[in-house]
């Protein structure tokens, strides 16, 4: 045993193993490793931690790209010097965020419908179902006050991340202290929230969560049609206020909007797209993009517009775009929101309404409290608002008397699915399968140049640079030395790519085979090169070939330890990224398939003319564009490849990571047009994964 233990310390200091304390394992993204024995048998690797030596590069790299963005767009906002140049940027904005959410849906029939009222002293609660789309119900309550002159104030309610949505004490509390004001305020559900579960099992309970996780769950889905959540969020919002317009309490002079956290998230982006609007109070929402990205703060699918940073755009544009209407931002000092991210906010919007000429419509209040509506923030949005309409001349808030959820419900028993309405899932089905019969087959040139733009391929000459790190040994790889080339794809980018070779590699890559076989790991390529059957098949059978392996950036060697450590959790840094790209146009999917273009430019600069490119799971994927992209790469090998994206925007389960999903690829093509053209190159698929990553 004395003998054992010596191997395995002397096994983990050579490969980063290390331990707390007894009984602490190591972990890799969401597993624990076990160690069962503290022996380490020949050909035994369960005791080595795949390699994970660069755990902030991705991070890193997104803060740069995002601090670009500010710094351009705060250039842009520091040069406005007059009235006309602030116009001009209020247009300007105005236009950028109808880019990040248009084009709009059509507007149909609300069919709305009333079915139920509670009565109370001072006002009803109307229990209110309208369409916000076709069979698509929003459950909502509308607050109208009694014995009021009308028409009255409008008020539109946008509910933040509570499962009960408009039955949430904060906001009950806001829409009742409103309507005892004088105002009609229209509460609703959002989906996911109260009354709006998407996902329900046969008990009509949630399937895959509540609020965040169905919101994230519905949402990665629809990237893949060119759709966002963003989108249909704001749309609910602007329906709600075309329903608020049909009752004759409401003065359309006075329309206002004011929600909380994922309500504040509705109410800044309403202020953005909503022209009817005439004044606002989004609160516990208003920082910056690159606060929260600095501060590894996950956000929902919703809360990040597509195109949004490329644009050049920040929280505090969408409500310039409201300028130079009233408007009060609201947050809370120990806000998990950064509130110096609110400070530079409030600092360029008193700017530009003063350029406006209107400096005393813009107001701020910032709550002593930790995130939330709390009685402070409701009653600055009650003076923001009653400085505007003249409707009540005191600003504290009436007494309250908080309903039961069940109480305020519209449907029976709770949830609009009882009634066999549509969900989001059926819509983004329904118009992937529109998509798949408008486009048709594209191969040849087409296919290639559909796929550059989709990835939004960057343009690349000449050879990478690269590092060499001294080897890792006692790996237990294939071959007995591998040489390791920390390969720069991009500035911030460093890929780890290893070279396995029989003989001792400390110097730059040796030449002389003109065949390469170059392997695109799922997770981890230190870890694959142990244990993935197929690698060891594939050398065995290519003896004449130079041995490569690597991760794309944000897996293994470059597995984010930000936002808690969780890699693959709803809410984890592999999601935290993908955003990301989206909102600076540059997809996960684009990106990762750039490092395998790049590492292919360097193995060719090295006499490697003819690659054998190998893709498993989430590395499929770009091993699949890079194949159709190179004419390096002579032959393809996919093990567990998707079969095709339109299999996850048709299937209500699906198990594949937003990283993995191109947005809008299924607008122009689908993986079977890449897998078609590659035939040409000996393309052998290995038990492919369907969407639920389940072989087919």
């Amino acid at each position: 045993m004395k003998n054992n233990r010596r191997e395995f310390l002397k096994l983990t200091s050579l490969t980063g193993i290390g331990f707390a304390g007894a009984g602490i394992l190591p972990t890799y993204g969401n597993k624990r490793v076990s160690l069962p024995s503290l022996a380490l048998e020949p050909g035994n690797t369960s005791l080595l931690v795949p390699l994970n030596r660069f755990p902030r590069m991705v991070h890193e790299y997104f803060v740069e790209r995002v601090r670009q963005v500010e710094r351009t767009a705060d250039n842009q906002r520091s040069a406005l010097r007059t009235r006309s140049d602030a116009e001009n940027y209020v247009r300007e904005v105005r236009t950028k965020i109808q880019r990040c959410f248009g084009p709009w849906p059509e507007k149909t029939p609300l069919n709305a419908r009333v079915t139920g009222i509670l009565e109370r002293d001072t006002y009803n609660i109307e229990k209110v179902i309208f369409e916000s789309r076709p069979g698509f119900p929003v459950t909502a309550n509308l607050y109208v006050p009694k014995g009021r002159k009308i028409p009255l104030p409008g008020i539109v309610g946008t509910c933040g991340h509570y499962d009960n949505g408009k039955a949430c004490s904060a906001y009950q509390s806001f829409a009742q202290g409103l309507a005892k004001k004088g105002y009609v305020v229209l509460l609703f559900d959002p989906m996911g929230q109260g009354e709006r579960l998407q996902y329900l099992n046969s008990e009509f309970k949630p399937r895959h969560g509540i609020s965040v996780m169905e919101h994230l769950y519905t949402g990665n889905q629809m990237v893949l049609t060119g759709e966002s959540l963003s989108t249909w969020f704001a749309w609910d919002g602007i329906r709600a206020l075309d329903y608020l317009l049909t009752r004759p309490e409401v003065d359309p002079k006075y329309l206002g909007v004011t929600g909380n956290s994922g309500g504040g998230t509705q109410a800044t982006w309403l202020c953005g797209v909503e022209p009817r609007l005439t004044m606002a109070a989004p609160s516990c929402f208003v920082t910056t993009f690159l606060h929260n990205l600095e501060n590894e703060l996950p956000a929902d699918n919703e809360q990040y517009p597509p195109h949004a940073l490329v644009l050049g755009l920040d929280h505090s544009d969408f409500i310039a775009a409201m300028a130079p209407k009233p408007v009060i931002l609201l947050g809370q000092e120990k806000d998990f929101f950064d509130a110096r991210g609110l400070e530079e906010s409030i600092a360029r919007l008193k700017h530009l309404y003063r350029l406006l000429g209107a400096e005393q419509n813009f107001q701020t209040f910032v709550g002593p409290d930790y995130h939330g509506y709390s009685q402070l923030n409701r009653e600055a949005m009650y003076g923001c608002f009653n400085k505007v309409t003249k409707i009540s001349d005191t600003n504290a808030e009436p007494s309250l008397v908080l309903e039961k959820e069940e109480t305020l419900w519209c449907t029976p028993r709770g949830q609009v699915g009882e009634s066999g309405s549509r969900n989001v899932f059926s819509f983004t089905s329904q118009l992937s399968g529109s998509l798949k019969n408008k486009r048709g087959n594209l191969n040849g040139d087409a296919l290639k140049r559909a796929v550059i733009d989709v990835l939004k391929l960057p343009k690349y000459t000449g050879v990478p640079d690269f590092r060499i790190l001294r080897p890792m040994p006692n790996r237990l790889y294939p071959k007995k030395f591998a040489g390791i080339y920390l390969v720069e794809t991009e500035a911030k980018i460093t890929i780890p790519v290893y070279r396995l070779d029989d003989n001792e590699l400390v110097s730059r890559p040796p030449t002389g085979l003109k065949r390469a076989l170059l392997y695109i790991s799922h997770q981890s390529a230190d870890d694959e090169l142990r244990q993935e059957p197929l690698l060891a098949e594939l050398i065995h059978n290519e003896p004449n070939s130079a041995v490569f392996a690597f991760d794309v950036r944000g897996i293994g060697e470059s597995q984010p330890n930000t936002c808690n450590n969780d890699f693959l959790k709803p809410y984890g840094s592999d999601y935290f990224y993908a955003e990301h790209s989206i909102m600076l146009d540059y997809p996960y999917v684009g990106q990762k398939t750039y490092d395998v273009l790049r590492v292919i430019s360097l193995l060719k600069s090295y006499g490697h003319t003819e690659i054998h490119l190998v893709g498993k799971g989430w590395g499929a994927i770009p091993a699949t564009f890079a194949a159709l992209l190179s004419d390096t790469v002579s032959q393809i090998t996919l093990k567990n490849a998707l079969t095709c994206y339109s299999d996850i925007a048709e299937h209500e389960e699906y198990n594949w990571p937003l990283a993995s999903l191109l947005p809008g690829v299924l607008k122009t093509f689908d993986l079977p047009d890449c897998y078609r053209a590659l035939a040409s190159k000996s393309l052998r698929q290995i038990e492919p994964w369907n969407a639920n990553a389940g072989k087919v």
